[in-house]
């Protein structure tokens, strides 16, 4: 595994809630990753770890490789993959996302 492998795996792992993001939580660099950030708000979450993978390609290109999904912003809670932001769109039209952050 990769330092850039080993490094995704321990902040998904170690962090609750963490967004693999274009920019900032303050500053989001593209809608979607704004998009995600405020259904993450609406749900709830105070405290949103995020990571802008536009700092650094190798994050850009292994955080796609770890999950094997080709899109960012990505979520993970508690160590699991949950997806984009379409994907947190419907869980969070239907709930599932509430109940899965407040879990």
């Amino acid at each position: 595994m990769s330092d850039v492998q080993t490094w995704i795996k321990e902040t998904v792992t170690n962090t609750p809630v963490v967004l693999f993001m274009k920019g900032t939580a303050q500053f989001p660099q593209c809608g979607f990753s704004g998009r995600a950030i405020q259904i993450l708000k609406a749900c709830g979450v105070e405290n949103i770890a995020t990571v802008n993978v536009l700092e650094d390609p190798e994050v850009r290109q292994g955080i796609k490789d770890y999950s094997n999904w080709p899109t960012i912003p990505q979520l993970y809670v508690k160590g699991e993959f949950v997806g984009g932001s379409d994907i947190m769109n419907e869980m969070f039209e239907s709930g599932e996302l509430k109940a899965l952050l407040d879990a």
